[in-house]
Order: C-alpha cells, then structure tokens, then sequence
C-alpha cells in the first residue's frame, strides 16, 4: 500500500505556491506510506544546451554529509563543462552546460555510490527514507515552485526500504512515474526489456514499468501510446502517475484496484489516493471531484 499525490496548476500565481499546496497532500498520505517518501517538480526550463541532474549522497562512510562542493569543484577541473551546484542536505541539483552523458560516465566513475535520480531540462527530483513530513521538512518542499509535481509515500512490499528504491521512478529525460500497486510480470518485463539495451538501477517492480515506457518512448510511441502498450504487457494492480515537461498522466488498470480521486477547476488539477489529501485544497467545494475509471488515459497539459 502506497499513496500517490499529483498537482498541476493552471494559474500562473499558484505556481509561486506549489510546494506550499503539495505538502499537506503528501503528509496526508503518510499511512498509507511511512517508510519513505518523495517528489519530482517541474519548473522553468534551462537553456536547450543545458540539463539538470538530480543527485543523492546518503552520508560518508564516516557519518559525515557529503561534500558537495569536492565533487563541483573535482567536475570542474576535470571536464570542459560550465556547471553550478545547488546542495540540499542529501540531495543536490547540478546544472551543467555540456554533455549530459559525459558528466554522467564521470560520476559513475569517480562517485560510485551517488545516486543519479533525474535528467531533464525542468525536472528537480527528491526522495529519501522516514515520514513524509521529515522529508518535506528536509528538503524544504514547502517553498518549491513550478507549473506541476508527482509525489509519492511508500510502504515496501517488493524490495527493500532504501532511497533508490522511492518513488518517483525515472526514465530518459523530464519523465518521471509513481506507482499505488504489484506488477506479477515486473522480472518478464526486465527480461525482455535488457536485450533492448535498457539498464536497471533496483529490483523494484515500479522500475520495470518506468523502463518499459522508456523503451516505448524511444521507439517513437507518444506517451498515450505507449501508455495504451502497457495495458497489454504489464500484469498485475496499479495506478500509475506520471509526469513530462508538459503533463500529468494518470491511469489504473483493468480493475480499478488501488484507489484514486482527482479534483479539476480552473485553478488545478489534483490528484491523491484519497480525498483527505485534496480537502485542503482552495475552493475544493466548487471542484469536479470524480475516482478515474478503470483502463482509461487521463492526461492534462502544463
């Protein structure tokens, strides 16, 4: 059992108070999730020719933070990169002007243990293990700002209580996804999937279907069509919400198992796996309220 919460904002002020909005919803969750929590945010894009990666460190082996400003400072002087660091506790954002990828090899080189959690132009990810409020404490949530976010609470049902293992997932660039739910067939999709040359990160089943959308992706699908391919080869409950650049997509399975409830007006859209997480929300009263039917697309534009 987990809980999802998604938030898009249609009026370009509530934008200056997204966070602000996000973290009752997010702390409403927190029975349904205590183990871990966290969030992806989609704001102002870079330049074309710029990426942002999103980084976590956990601590030294001697219990000490990481050292954020080594690791800019190393970057810098070893590639022809122009880069900046915003540092978090655990977390930091690392805006670079050059190659993505290249930066990325030198990371896994010379930093072995940081987690790489996002790229993209607009995305900014979080996650970490305890309650949602800790970490929306930890990580200043309240104060983020942008069009829209996808966040999520975890209890660990398939995998271990670790920060890689939170959600939200991510795949390619500015594409992320949360998961209320089991896949039975999560080891099938890997299996297929790895000859394709798609990497995994976890044995969480929530990453195999992240990576089957990824490889639909890159095989040219838009997103509803690869969202439509996922009905036919992923097995098992879910309600799954993801996030681009430009949208919030929701979709359930079959069944309808895992719970969901979305309230749309001309402020926002929101999104929760129950309405205690939305009934804080301005001017709820006058908000279409409605649970998403089972194998359908909802997707709303940014």
């Amino acid at each position: 059992m987990c809980g999802i919460v998604g938030l898009l904002v249609k009026t370009p002020a509530l934008r200056e108070r997204l966070g602000e909005l996000m973290v009752p919803m997010l702390i409403g969750m927190t029975e349904r999730g205590p183990d871990s929590a966290g969030l992806a945010v989609f704001g102002k894009a870079v330049d074309a020719h710029q990426r942002k990666l999103s980084l976590y460190s956990g601590f030294t082996e001697e219990g000490e933070r990481f050292a954020w400003g080594k690791l800019f400072d190393a970057l810098n002087a070893a590639m022809d990169v122009t880069a900046r660091i915003e540092a978090k506790g655990n977390h930091a954002v690392l805006t670079l002007q050059g190659s993505a990828e290249t930066v990325k090899s030198w990371l896994r080189e010379h930093y072995p243990k940081l987690y790489l959690l996002s790229t993209g132009r607009s995305i900014d990810l979080y996650k970490d293990i305890g309650l949602p409020a800790q970490i929306a404490q930890r990580y200043g949530f309240a104060n983020l700002k942008g069009s829209h976010l996808v966040g999520h609470t975890r209890m660990a049902t398939e995998s271990a209580v670790t920060p890689d293992r939170a959600h939200p997932f991510t795949a390619g660039e500015d594409f992320c996804l949360v998961h209320n739910g089991s896949l039975s067939n999560a080891h099938g999709v890997r299996r297929k999937l790895e000859p394709e040359g798609i990497h995994f990160d976890t044995d969480n089943d929530t990453e195999a279907a992240c990576r089957f959308l990824e490889w639909r992706l890159r095989e040219g699908d838009t997103l509803p069509d690869a969202l439509q391919k996922g009905f036919e080869e992923l097995d098992g409950f879910y309600t799954f919400l993801m996030g681009t650049t430009t949208e919030l997509a929701l979709i359930r399975d079959p069944f309808a198992c895992k719970p969901a409830m979305v309230a749309e007006n001309d402020d926002y859209v929101a999104i929760a796996s129950e309405f205690r997480s939305l009934a804080h929300l301005p001017d709820i009263k006058h908000a279409k309220v409605f649970e998403p039917a089972p194998e359908e697309m909802y997707v709303w534009k940014a």
